[in-house]
């Protein structure tokens, strides 16, 4: 009983030892996006050049365009406004 709850414990510690070090993968828009049948829109947008598209469409019947995301880029943000005193 006693080796069965020191592994229990041990397992757990662990567990928590390597969830405390992780981070998530920080989210990046490149701007090329493979696009065809079976991709979808916007398809496959994890190419940072466009010859690196152009060679993963090389024969597959896809084509490579720029990423929507990127393009047009984000939302603007209302400002606020801002009074001057005299």
């Amino acid at each position: 009983m006693r080796k069965t709850l020191l592994a229990v414990m041990t397992v757990l510690t662990a567990g928590a030892a390597s969830m405390v070090g992780s981070a998530p993968a920080a989210a990046y828009d490149y701007p090329y996006c493979l696009q065809g049948r079976g991709v979808g829109i916007p398809g496959d947008c994890s190419y940072p050049t466009y010859a690196a598209c152009q060679m993963a469409a090389s024969g597959r019947a896809l084509s490579c365009n720029i990423n929507p995301r990127v393009a047009f880029g984000p939302l603007p943000q209302r400002r606020a406004r801002v009074y001057y005193q005299y």
